[in-house]
């Protein structure tokens, strides 16, 4: 490679896998999914791991496993739309080259399309004594896309999550009103990363009036994490639940892409650039704690509390695992660094259900979800606490054993998010590597929608 090419090549340090930090899917802290069951979200997912109401305990708690009778399958989906925008008037963009003016630019319109996250899950009562279980879902995942000529397009561009879980349980019963469960999540995720290339500071006046370079990330990894969880009867009003589980590091492995660099030493044609990377990943380690306790025959109190550890997830790295790659030319060293310092938080969830008639139910929840996003708030996460408000209702035909549940939701942010975007080097996280920055203050709004039909057998 061209010594000054291979310079320009070092210049253009590829934004990290963020997939897993951009607002659409970040519902339950950092890149978390609430959206797991209609039964569940029709209060906040408030009680979840002290209710079995059916196959959908497998993932909230398998221990309630034991309460369900027979063979019970939930078949759902559910439908997110998260409307983050950045308003006009308050961005202000700075690149490397200040003296360099920004290409006329927009706000980069509503970021996040609505995603649809189907779920299955599945239980067998082997004995008196132990129950099996099967879920697939969605536990973590978001999608955004900026406009092509966004202004802050050289910190953010497309962002993308994609993550199936498949969970095997069991549970066990003493028989005296005390149950234990274990499960595993087996996690794909594969991601994906996009963001235009800043040459203001590294290329000539010829580069700048071509196309401006194009970086895109795609990785894939598998994981484990594993579930415990215990469910105790105080009465036959009261119960208590606690799930307990432990974190992963998934590493994305995949492929580095640069179109449209510019080739030295005139800078007149372009090349693209390849190189294979891994980029780790931290899930955090979550404890929840969850109560139910009928208050009368038909109504039915709820609330629970989410401790997630975030704070392991410091940083997040694109790391070269390629020694012919174009980009650091086989010196094995980060290919970019993004400062991320999150911190541990809570949600605390409150709902109720009213038993209206045999059949018939309604439910409404709260619940309050502290974002773990503190001091480096990114485009790719224009993120705020939030407060979660839900109804729902069941109709169940007990005879057939039919049942079906239906939610809608809305997310009210406590705030709008103050967005302040900087680049920053693996060995310096804490003091910006250049005077690029992208400054802007984000609306943002959610609603949810979700549908599960069970059956027991």
């Amino acid at each position: 490679m061209h010594k000054s090419h291979k310079t320009l090549a070092r210049s253009i340090r590829l934004v990290s896998l963020t997939a897993a930090l951009a607002p659409a899917g970040a519902l339950a802290g950092g890149f978390s999914l609430n959206e797991q069951s209609a039964s569940a979200m029709g209060t906040a997912n408030a009680g979840a791991a002290a209710n079995p109401e059916n196959a959908a305990i497998v993932l909230f708690n398998p221990a309630g496993m034991s309460q369900l009778s027979g063979t019970n399958v939930s078949l759902g989906a559910a439908v997110l739309d998260i409307d983050a925008e950045a308003k006009g008037d308050s961005i202000d963009v700075s690149r490397q080259n200040p003296s360099v003016p920004v290409r006329p630019a927009s706000d980069g319109g509503d970021i996040a399309d609505p995603a649809v996250l189907p779920h299955l899950y599945l239980t067998h009562e082997i004995n008196e004594s132990v129950d099996v279980g099967f879920g697939i879902h969605a536990p973590y995942g978001l999608a955004a896309d900026y406009d092509n000529d966004f202004a802050g397009r050289y910190f953010a561009d497309k962002t993308e999550l994609t993550a199936v879980a498949f969970t095997p349980a069991i549970s066990v019963s003493n028989g005296t009103g005390l149950s234990m469960g274990a499960g595993l999540n087996v996690i794909y995720a594969e991601g994906r990363l996009t963001r235009y290339q800043d040459l203001s500071a590294t290329a000539g006046a010829g580069a700048l009036a071509l196309p401006e370079p194009y970086a895109d990330i795609e990785g894939d990894d598998v994981g484990m994490t594993f579930r415990v969880g215990f469910l105790y009867e105080l009465s036959d009003r009261t119960q208590f639940g606690l799930t307990a589980q432990t974190g992963t590091e998934l590493e994305l492995e995949g492929d580095a892409e640069i179109h449209n660099v510019p080739v030295a030493p005139t800078y007149t044609q372009t090349t693209t650039l390849n190189e294979k990377v891994t980029v780790p990943l931290a899930i955090p380690e979550t404890v929840t704690f969850g109560a139910r306790h009928r208050l009368t025959d038909d109504v039915t109190l709820l609330a629970g509390a989410t401790y997630a550890k975030w704070s392991r997830f410091e940083e997040l790295d694109v790391i070269s695992r390629d020694q012919d790659g174009d980009i650091t030319a086989g010196s094995g060293e980060y290919v970019t660094h993004i400062t991320e310092e999150w911190k541990n938080t809570w949600q605390f969830n409150l709902g109720g259900i009213w038993q209206a008639t045999p059949a018939w139910a309604f439910k409404a929840g709260y619940a309050w979800d502290e974002s773990p996003v503190d001091d480096y708030v990114t485009a790719r996460i224009p993120s705020e606490d939030r407060h979660w408000l839900t109804l729902g209702t069941q109709w169940k035909d007990a005879r057939s054993g039919w049942a079906v549940d239906a939610a809608v939701g809305t997310l009210i942010f406590a705030d709008d998010a103050e967005v302040s975007d900087r680049e920053y080097s693996h060995d310096n996280p804490n003091v910006p590597a250049s005077s690029a920055s992208y400054d802007a203050t984000y609306e943002l709004s959610a609603w949810s929608a979700s549908l599960q039909v069970s059956k027991a057998f």
